[in-house]
C-alpha cells in the first residue's frame, strides 16, 4: 500500500501556542498544543490539499476544528465546513473561531446531517467508531462530495496483526474511560473495507502508513476520481 503526498512543516512553536490561546480551558490549550506539534495528520492532509485545487473543505468528525486552524495557520483555507457529534467540542470550537472573522464554520450534528459542500472531504478518525455497514455508507455518501480536482482524505486505524494495532486498541479504552469520546471504537476496518466502496464510486485510492513518532497503527487514505 503506497501513496505519495507532499509534507508541510508544522506551525512553529509560536504559532502552535497563538492555536491555542484561542480555545477556552487549560486542558483544551494543552491539548491543541501537544496535538499540533506531534500529530502528523494535519501536515499530511494541507499537503495532499497543496498538490490539488483550492476548494471548500468538509471536515466531518471535526472536533473542535484544529484542522480548520491549521490550514488557517498555513494560509491555505478560503471555506471550511467542520461537523461533529459532540456538541461540547462545537462550543469550545466556536469560542476558538470567534477571532477568525468567520473563517470556520462548525456546526453540531450526526454523520447522516452531511452540510451541502462539494470540495475536499477530511474524514480523520472517525469510521471505527461506526458499525461496518454504516462505515461502508458513510464512504459512499462522501464520495458524492468530493468535488472534480477534490480528494478524500482519511485518516484511520487499520485492523492489522501488528502491535501497533493492539496498542491503539489500548488508546482508545483509555479515550473512553476518560470521557474524552463520548462513544467507543466499534468496528476497526481493514484497508479493503475502505478501499472497496471508493474504488466502486470511480475513485482512485491509495493507502500509506502515516504514523508519525507516535504507537499508534494509523494509515492515510486518499482517494480521487481517475
Amino acid at each position: 500500500m503506497t501513496a505519495s503526498t507532499s509534507r508541510l512543516e508544522l506551525p512553529d512553536r509560536a504559532t502552535r501556542h497563538a492555536i491555542a490561546r484561542r480555545f477556552p480551558s487549560i486542558s483544551q490549550r494543552c491539548y491543541v498544543r501537544a496535538k499540533l506539534g506531534s500529530d502528523p495528520v494535519y501536515a499530511a492532509t494541507a499537503g495532499v490539499c497543496a498538490t490539488a485545487p483550492r476548494l471548500p473543505l468538509l471536515d466531518v468528525g471535526c472536533g473542535m476544528g484544529l484542522l480548520g486552524h491549521f490550514l488557517h495557520a498555513c494560509q491555505m483555507l478560503d471555506e471550511y465546513h467542520g461537523l461533529d457529534h459532540d456538541a461540547r467540542k462545537i462550543t469550545a470550537g466556536h469560542v476558538a473561531a470567534a477571532s477568525l472573522d468567520g473563517a470556520l464554520d462548525l456546526q453540531h450534528g450526526d454523520v447522516t446531517d452531511l452540510p451541502d459542500c462539494h470540495g475536499h472531504v477530511a474524514l480523520l478518525d472517525v469510521l471505527h467508531y461506526l458499525p461496518a455497514r454504516r462505515q461502508t455508507d458513510l464512504l459512499t455518501r462522501l464520495t458524492g462530495h468530493v468535488a472534480p480536482g477534490g480528494r478524500l482524505i482519511i485518516r484511520n486505524v487499520l485492523r492489522e496483526p501488528h502491535w501497533r494495532f493492539r496498542a491503539t486498541v489500548i488508546e482508545e479504552h483509555v479515550l473512553s474511560a476518560s470521557g474524552w469520546m463520548r462513544v467507543g471504537a466499534t468496528h476497526y476496518p481493514c484497508a479493503e473495507e475502505i478501499r472497496a466502496p471508493l474504488e466502486a464510486a470511480g475513485l482512485k485510492v491509495t493507502i500509506a502508513p502515516l504514523w508519525g513518532r507516535t504507537p499508534f497503527n494509523s494509515y492515510l487514505v486518499v482517494a480521487h476520481r481517475h
